[in-house]
């Protein structure tokens, strides 16, 4: 039996007490060398769900796994439907008040990098450069027979040309917001109509969207850069995330056995919170502006 990835993950007790106080973070971020590891949680404010939050899209829809995608041909008809709909969404969301934060702390010096855990782009969006998309970006399709990479714009084009009255006679089952994987849920009515284009390349080849699907590897050389990243930061400063999936938790347990303190400033507990020598419990479009103004000049 094909065992599923971590999706979730129970809380233990004796942890640290989280903090409303950012003195701590105020004086880690003053002193540069911050590495920060950013999840989902950034993106909320931008009308983007969490996974795992209060709102979470994991109360309501299970997100679409690597050996799902490669295995079954309705499968792939799923995800690109849905998908069609969400990426209209997602072109729509705008960075918010923590995206722009982050920048300004990135322009200010005091910021080595950014491991970003989403795929939204919206730190990017909001002036950010070099940054480290752990998990890619939907913004990118990547052809897994000859490897061709396009833009999600241009299958945008081609899946509305392939699927001319889609949209139209979807809007009647328009569900749910968008997910943080950038789809919506649809009924198998709709799904079934539409119709998935290949590889203009090759001709042939599966397009799947650029990003590490649940149950994927992260590739190794992005893996190492992140590593690097936080071998060489004095803090590691976790923003929004849960850090539910080995993919990111790594990142916090590698700065904690090399002695590099590890602040989270997350609404409710994380996977990683053993290893924090800080945990505030603070929303980021509140917290990270009020970081900036008592850091910046």
């Amino acid at each position: 039996m094909r065992m599923r990835p971590t999706l979730t993950w129970e809380p233990t007790g004796g942890l640290l007490p989280a903090v409303t106080d950012l003195a701590r973070v105020v004086e880690a971020v003053r002193g540069g060398g911050v590495a920060v590891l950013s999840g989902a949680g950034l993106s909320t404010e931008s009308g983007i769900p969490d996974y795992r939050g209060e709102n979470g899209s994991l109360r309501r829809h299970t997100p679409m796994t690597y050996q799902e995608f490669v295995g079954a041909e309705q499968a792939r008809q799923r995800y690109w439907a849905r998908s069609q709909l969400g990426w209209r969404a997602m072109t729509r969301a705008r960075p918010n008040a923590g995206h722009r934060a982050v920048t300004a702390l990135l322009e200010a010096g005091l910021l080595t990098g950014v491991i970003t855990q989403n795929v939204d782009g919206l730190q990017q969006s909001a002036g950010a450069r070099d940054v480290i998309e752990l998990h890619g970006s939907l913004s990118r399709v990547v052809c897994l027979a000859c490897g061709q990479s396009s833009s999600r714009s241009d299958l945008d084009r081609r899946l509305r040309e392939a699927n001319p009255r889609f949209e139209a006679d979807a809007e009647r089952h328009r569900a749910a917001r968008v997910n943080p994987d950038g789809d919506v849920e649809l009924p198998d009515e709709a799904v079934r109509q539409f119709r998935v284009v290949a590889c203009s390349a090759c001709g042939d080849g599966v397009l799947k969207p650029d990003v590490v699907f649940f149950g994927e590897n992260v590739p190794p050389e992005r893996v190492a850069a992140c590593r690097d990243l936080v071998e060489e930061a004095a803090v590691l400063l976790v923003l929004g995330s849960s850090l539910t999936v080995m993919s990111g938790l790594r990142f916090v347990r590698q700065a904690a056995q090399s002695g590099t303190p590890v602040l989270i400033v997350n609404q409710g507990p994380t996977r990683g919170d053993r290893w924090a020598t800080q945990r505030v419990a603070l929303p980021l479009g509140e917290a990270l502006p009020a970081l900036v103004a008592r850091v910046c000049p």
